[in-house]
């Protein structure tokens, strides 16, 4: 038996737990024991349910800025900081750093990191020390990480295996998330800040945040066809990695629709991810826009929020609409005629591998990628928002253009062809049974 470290960047949304929990589990099931690190609230709540453990950092400001703004959290920050003022400094300039470079537009994986605080040393350097922490006291046999630059800062440090599981567009051989243009030749980077961090810890530099994220095993979620890199990148395709239990089915009134009209599934994701602020990646644009799209249309829409609330001014919901804080994905996809959603990678995957077509409307350029990528193999379209401000984090959807896209899709039976067709070849890779074995491998 081995011990398993898998890490994720700390966000408070579904999208990289849903892929690192079907691994977990399959390595489980070969008898090894698997922990994660997340202490963000929808990331914990959906590892409990899995039944794994969870190891939450003892740096307590890590709770705030994944998510966790309760009462408690700002007691256990108060309360439990070792570095009291360095800690109050980043939980005031931190937030103004999001609020101030957050945009829309993040062009890769560096500029992300850096639009997220890693570019604030100090910052940058408690995260990983933290980290650092956790994998002594635990003694994974392996760090697995799925998007974590300082899990993979502190792995390396710590002298582990690292194997990473990635997306195309994370390595650093693609050409990042706008890949239909040129980017700027001033984009800030995180770059100088790591490399001290980086000098500190006796490893070597690097030129851009993307080379964090090669591990000693370098895995990409989907295929060639879907997230294409150039033959030169060292890396294994493992097709698409999709998360359900065994246990989980469809609540009753979702088993129970009408078959007679069509059942569109709409997951907009987190809907506002800063508590008190706008950010340009909130979600909230989607679901406002599908309401107004689709309140007199005769269809039949499932909203769920991925144990996230429901914005207060969305109710009352039109008629036509019923609302689950979660459902299961796979099975929610299988029972829909169309996906409409955020743009996430596992929602586009969700949708390809059931065959399903979807409508994106993705919120920030990542998203905005993926959708891209489903548009062109025929499996669906998208709606673009427009920024009402140059910041990117007040946006609006035309509920015209996606009622018109719906209809389109639904009309349109080639959609769902092609999805189907990319989704036999997606089934055709090993998934996490695979991941499981090329992992097992590296240790």
């Amino acid at each position: 038996m081995k011990k398993f470290l898998f890490t994720t960047l700390m966000s408070n949304d579904l999208g990289l737990l849903t892929r690192s929990l079907p691994i977990a589990r399959e390595l489980r099931d070969r008898g090894h024991q698997i922990a994660f690190c997340n202490p963000a609230k929808a990331p914990s709540k959906l590892i409990s349910d899995a039944g794994f453990d969870n190891l939450h950092p003892k740096w307590p400001f890590l709770d705030i800025v994944s998510g966790d703004r309760s009462l408690a959290s700002f007691c256990r920050f108060f309360y439990r900081s070792k570095h009291l003022k360095r800690d109050l400094g980043l939980l005031v300039s931190l937030p103004r750093h999001l609020t101030r470079f957050g945009t829309a537009e993040a062009w890769n994986i560096d500029h992300s990191m850096y639009m997220v605080g890693m570019g604030i040393e100090k910052n940058a350097r408690a995260h990983v020390d933290t980290l650092m922490e956790l994998i002594s006291e635990y003694e994974p046999d392996a760090v697995v990480d799925f998007c974590s630059p300082s899990a993979c800062i502190a792995a390396r440090a710590s002298h582990k295996p690292l194997i990473t599981v990635i997306q195309a567009d994370f390595h650093p051989q693609s050409r990042g998330f706008i890949w239909w243009k040129e980017p700027p030749p001033d984009l800030p980077t995180p770059v100088p800040a790591i490399n001290t961090i980086l000098a500190e810890l006796q490893l070597n530099p690097i030129s851009k945040t993307e080379e964090l994220l090669i591990g000693d095993k370098t895995l990409v979620v989907g295929m060639p066809e879907t997230d294409p890199l150039p033959d030169t990148a060292n890396v294994t395709y493992i097709g698409p990695i999709l998360w359900q239990r065994a246990d989980e089915k469809l609540p009753d009134w979702v088993a129970n629709l009408s078959k007679m009209k069509p059942v569109i599934w709409l997951y907009p994701g987190n809907p506002q991810y800063l508590a008190g602020s706008r950010t340009p990646v909130d979600s909230a644009v989607v679901t406002y826009a599908c309401i107004e799209a689709l309140k007199d249309e005769d269809v039949q829409v499932v909203l769920s929020t991925g144990h996230h609330s429901l914005p207060k001014d969305a109710l009352p919901l039109p008629s036509n609409f019923r609302h689950a804080s979660f459902v299961p994905g796979l099975a929610m996809a299988e029972r829909s005629d169309l996906l409409i959603h955020h743009g996430g990678y596992g929602s586009c995957q969700t949708g390809l591998f059931t065959g399903t077509p979807a409508l994106v409307i993705p919120t920030y350029s990542e998203r905005e990628s993926n959708a891209r990528r489903v548009a062109a193999v025929g499996a669906g379209d998208f709606v673009l928002p427009t920024a009402d401000d140059a910041s990117g984090r007040k946006k609006h959807v035309q509920a015209a253009e996606v009622r018109d896209k719906v209809n389109l899709i639904l009309s349109d039976s080639s959609f769902t062809e092609n999805a189907k067709r990319i989704g036999e070849k997606l089934r055709s890779y090993g998934g996490a049974s695979y991941a499981a074995s090329l992992i097992e491998d590296c240790v």
